[in-house]
């Protein structure tokens, strides 16, 4: 059981630090956007493109990646638990797909309203933590009594496997910055909100070809942003 025990230690150091990340930037952007009415279309871009990366990092955890499957082979008493959990994350990118969309409509009418994108990202927000709490105080549970000894060496192989070519995929890009890091290090324009410090230290431990983008950028608006960051980083 010693496995078990160091591999759910791991994953609780992973929720830790997403929980961090999403408290703090729930906080930030209501202390920021709920004082103006308006948001320009740069302060609009630069929270979805934000709001994405924090879903990012929370489709990457380790817990997506080896522990579900491992306990949608192990038992099927926790089905309706990941159904629920499934819905959490669904409203979480509803809400992404409607600021997508607010994207596009402030293109037309160049102004958002801070307090409803505030609003929007605050249910993301707590869509995400509820998934965690219910990952951690049910889930894990689940997972203690329905794996295996075998199976349990198998995901903490998995999760040094994966570290191990995160650090060779970083080693090999020249030691730069994690993908959230690299937002984060582009400035954006003056009237564009800043993110809080904390989401710097936001790992995304994938590759940059394996990330996934569920709700895609215009091209135009990906192109700019790309030149940006890549102007910066020079």
């Amino acid at each position: 059981m010693l496995t078990a025990t160091y591999t759910l230690v791991a994953l609780s150091v992973e929720q830790a630090n997403i929980r961090v990340s999403l408290q703090s930037f729930q906080k930030y952007v209501q202390a920021t956007l709920l004082r103006q009415h308006g948001m320009s279309l740069n302060q609009l871009e630069f929270a979805y493109e934000s709001l994405n990366r924090l879903y990012q990092a929370c489709h990457w955890r380790k817990i997506e990646m080896y522990l579900i499957p491992a306990i949608r082979q192990a038992t099927q008493q926790a089905d309706q638990l990941l159904e629920e959990l499934g819905r959490l994350n669904d409203s979480a990118l509803n809400v992404i797909r409607s600021l997508q969309e607010q994207v596009a409509k402030s293109q037309r009418d160049n102004e958002a309203c801070g307090e409803e994108i505030a609003e929007r990202i605050d249910t993301f927000c707590d869509s995400m933590l509820n998934r965690l709490d219910k990952e951690e105080k049910e889930l894990f549970n689940v997972a203690r009594t329905a794996i295996g000894g075998e199976e349990w060496f198998a995901i903490a192989n998995q999760f040094l496997l994966h570290d191990a070519h995160v650090a060779e995929a970083r080693r090999c890009r020249g030691a730069l910055p994690a993908p959230t890091e690299q937002l984060l290090l582009s400035e954006p324009d003056d009237n564009v909100i800043d993110l809080v410090p904390q989401l710097a230290a936001l790992p995304v431990e994938v590759p940059d070809d394996e990330l996934e983008t569920p709700i895609p950028v215009s091209e135009l608006q990906f192109k700019r942003r790309a030149n940006s960051r890549r102007a910066m980083m020079e």
